[in-house]
């Protein structure tokens, strides 16, 4: 089975490159196995490496099973030991055979594991895993929960707490929930938004298959909801992937309900055609397609204002530099722990023996040159950054500075043509302007040359007070 060395391989991935689970998982489209189940065993895993790791290498079962790499005993002791159901393999799996011969030995490593921790049970355990996790994410750069927006074109929020969050036990703060893997939290400021704690999986859940819940940052929420549209029709200039786009359609819905009006009101625009068809997918699954017109090939750019006279809102999320996104993913924070590879140390060991001469310390350690070797022994130049280096080192960073202001540059032009060009239509009344960048260029710089532009000041353009926004954007 291909689940175990595709979660080995990402595994070693994460941790070496320093990459977003989410991201190699999500977007590696060679994975043979489901992308969601890979990505929970690699979680978990890189979550509990030290310790699995500690069994590993207290069990030698990497010395007894030559075959077996570090990252690939992780995943397959994970399972074999803490999985619900156990190893994900057939009994004629040549991993199942080398792998659960062993099982005595690490349940034997584990319990002493446990003891050794003062942990009177494997529930124990699990609870400090959890909660030592949490506590490294928090110290890493905050508590990053799970944001769910419940998609009100097909359900409720008490539907799906009910039916999909009975067990889930209600928290009144995001500090709450922190501490509480089972708890859920419902967000004061966006109607119909929930938050879980970043362990549980959601893409495995029934309400996210069944398109009832969206996975949404709360971030993502505010533009459709600051937009708050009423009358009119409503241009998604950038539209793809479609999560801005899908609740700008839930709201529109809500409000119509009343009005039985079931007109396409949302124009979502997607100039890329394989970004479009990405579009066209969360909407079906949104069950949005009446409410939302995608224009699949269309850019915003080449829309003739006057012809959309009756556009009263208009949302731009334009590309950006995705300087701003957070990475949550649990396992990526945290140094992932590998077992000792005994085939690595073996062949470090036969080397030194091969050499015949141990080093000798003292004077003549003393006497050698900067850059020499000793006795066969490495260069002491392998232990210090020569001086050429550290200039090369320079050099990089003011090249990786000028390309990154070079691409600054191209993106927030083309931000500000949007932003000038949806300035234009007559009708519009409210504007929303995001990106997911932490630039200047991209953002405050973006607005600030619009708003001094001579259509914004035909048409009175400006910014929205403190006051006039909702009370999460105040604080």
């Amino acid at each position: 089975m291909s689940l175990y060395f595709e979660a080995a391989k990402i595994l070693e991935d994460i941790n070496e490159k320093h990459i977003s689970l989410k991201e190699r998982v999500f977007k590696d489209k060679e994975l043979k196995s489901s992308p969601a189940t890979v990505f929970a065993l690699v979680s978990e895993a890189g979550k509990w490496s030290e310790i699995l790791s500690e069994v590993i290498d207290r069990s030698q079962v990497l010395s007894l099973e030559r075959k077996l790499t570090p990252a690939l005993s992780v995943v397959l002791v994970h399972d074999i030991l803490l999985a619900k159901n156990g190893l994900a393999l057939s009994k004629k799996h040549v991993l199942y055979d080398t792998i659960t011969k062993h099982r005595a030995r690490l349940t034997a490593e584990l319990t002493r594991s446990r003891i050794k921790r003062s942990l009177p049970s494997l529930d124990a355990l699990r609870s400090q895993i959890n909660a030592t996790a949490t506590s490294v994410d928090i110290e890493a750069g905050g508590f990053h929960p799970r944001w769910v927006r419940v998609n009100t074109l097909v359900t409720s929020v008490d539907a799906v707490t009910s039916e999909h969050f009975s067990t889930h036990q209600t928290v009144s703060t995001l500090a709450a929930l922190s501490s509480t893997p089972n708890g859920i939290y419902v967000d004061p400021h966006i109607p119909s938004l929930l938050a879980l704690h970043p362990s549980v999986d959601l893409t495995r859940t029934k309400a996210y298959r069944s398109g009832h819940i969206i996975l949404q940052d709360k971030a993502s929420c505010f533009p459709a909801f600051l937009l708050d549209p009423s009358d009119g029709r409503v241009i998604d200039g950038c539209a793809a992937p479609g999560n801005k786009t899908t609740h700008l359609a839930s709201i529109l819905h809500e409000k119509d309900l009343a009005s039985g009006n079931d007109s396409k009101r949302v124009i979502a625009c997607e100039r890329s055609p394989p970004r479009a068809e990405t579009l066209k997918t969360m909407v079906r699954k949104a069950g949005a397609d009446k409410v939302i017109d995608v224009r699949a090939g269309q850019d915003f750019l080449m829309l003739k204002p006057d012809d959309w006279q009756d556009v009263s809102a208009i949302l731009l999320d334009p590309s950006c530099s995705g300087s701003g996104i957070v990475g949550r993913d649990d396992g990526t924070r945290r140094k992932i722990i590998f077992p000792v590879d005994p085939k690595k140390t073996s062949t470090a060991e036969s080397k030194d023996v091969g050499k015949g001469k141990k080093r000798k310390r003292g004077k003549e350690d003393a006497a050698q040159p900067r850059g020499s070797a000793t006795n066969g022994d490495a260069p002491v130049e392998s232990q210090v950054v020569p001086e050429d280096e550290e200039v090369d080192a320079q050099y990089t960073q003011v090249v990786e500075g000028e390309k990154l202001k070079e691409r600054l540059r191209a993106l927030s032009s083309f931000q500000l043509k949007l932003l000038l060009h949806a300035f234009r239509f007559s009708g519009a009344k409210r504007i929303t302007y995001s990106t997911c960048s932490i630039h200047v260029e991209e953002n405050e710089g973006v607005v600030v040359k619009a708003l001094i532009s001579d259509v914004a000041r035909e048409r009175g353009w400006r910014v929205m007070t403190r006051a006039e926004q909702v009370d999460g954007m105040q604080r």
